[in-house]
């Protein structure tokens, strides 16, 4: 019999710390963990969702959901298979538990140096197509966390686009838009988008960048974006929490390949957060429904937003019996 020693809390404490690194809408961090006894619980900190844009919580379950697979990657790389739980008991929105040590693929430990290097990029991108071969390498991405991932067409690349910038204006129109933006915007320590995050607006009004900086009282530059945008639409079977979670596991996994191949990306989420626009983009016949588009293409780095510290997204501790050096409950393997 082998006696498989479980991750130290400094790991683990590491793990969560990667997983922290994942996007979420207007970098609201809506996420909380806790450790004990070789696993993490992962919450939803509900106090951090934003009612206008996301009245149903979908996008914070996304974005919980890319955290999620942050720590999956995050442990798997720190040598240790892992079992993941969805809603295991009430509270509780996924449970990511240590299993035994296991050797690392090139491919997992590759996404894994990429969570510190993708951020959004809200730049113009370079006029160069993206090859059939990386998107392929996308498309499998969402695949293996159980989405799906369409290329649009042309026609289907204009056809989102106006919906994106209709959904846009209906927004800025929404009672209270404003001042949630104006909450998650601006001088942010570690939250929140900071102005120099915002990006420049579009000279040709064709791709609908959110206006971080209007409120900002400063004008915003304008630039020529790329003429033909490549859009992605990501989507899931199910339209519950389990698909959200699920749909930002794979929104993660995508744009971690997206990194991974040089590539920067650009959440579209206006269309998605409009009902009456995201309904005109569901597909009743294929039972899909789309959770996020994205606009994908070689850029300049745009830098990374500021993140909360990781005691600021722990709940309590550990046990006093539970250190570092002494593991509380071994794992064995005949």
């Amino acid at each position: 019999m082998d006696i498989i020693v479980p991750p130290s809390r400094k790991v683990l404490v590491d793990c969560v710390r990667s997983a922290t690194a994942a996007p979420s809408l207007h970098n609201s961090q809506p996420w909380r963990f806790r450790i004990r006894s070789g696993r993490i619980d992962v919450f939803a900190d509900h106090e951090r969702r934003l009612p206008v844009l996301d009245p149903q919580g979908r996008e914070l379950m996304m974005s919980v959901g890319a955290a999620v697979l942050n720590l999956r990657l995050a442990l798997r790389v720190a040598g240790y298979l892992n079992d993941l739980q969805l809603f295991p008991e009430p509270g509780v929105v996924a449970r990511v538990t240590a299993a035994h040590p296991a050797p690392v693929s090139d491919e997992i430990a590759a996404l894994a140096e990429a969570i510190p290097h993708r951020h959004t990029n809200r730049l113009p991108f370079a006029h160069l197509p993206v090859p059939a071969e990386v998107l392929d390498k996308l498309r499998d991405a969402a695949r293996a966390e159980g989405a799906t991932l369409a290329v649009a067409t042309p026609d289907g690349r204009d056809a989102i686009l106006r919906l994106a910038g209709t959904a846009d204006r209906v927004l800025r129109e929404s009672p209270g838009y404003r001042t949630e933006l104006a909450r998650w915007t601006g001088d942010t320590r570690h939250e929140g988008v900071p102005i120099w995050a915002a990006g420049p607006w579009d000279a040709l009004e064709a791709v609908p960048i959110r206006d971080f900086a209007q409120l900002s009282g400063k004008p915003r530059r304008r630039e020529s974006f790329e003429p033909y945008p490549m859009i992605v639409v990501l989507a899931t079977h199910g339209d519950d929490r389990a698909a959200w979670l699920r749909a930002g596991q794979a929104l993660q996994r995508v744009l971690l390949t997206a990194t991974w191949h040089g590539l920067a990306a650009t959440p579209i989420g206006q269309p998605v957060e409009v009902p009456e626009i995201r309904r005109r983009l569901l597909d009743p016949v294929a039972g899909l429904s789309v959770q996020m588009v994205l606009r994908i293409g070689y850029g300049r780095t745009s830098g990374r937003t500021p993140r909360r510290p990781v005691t600021e997204v722990l709940i309590g501790g550990d046990p006093a019996h539970e250190s570092a050096h002494r593991p509380a409950h071994p794992l064995t393997r005949r």
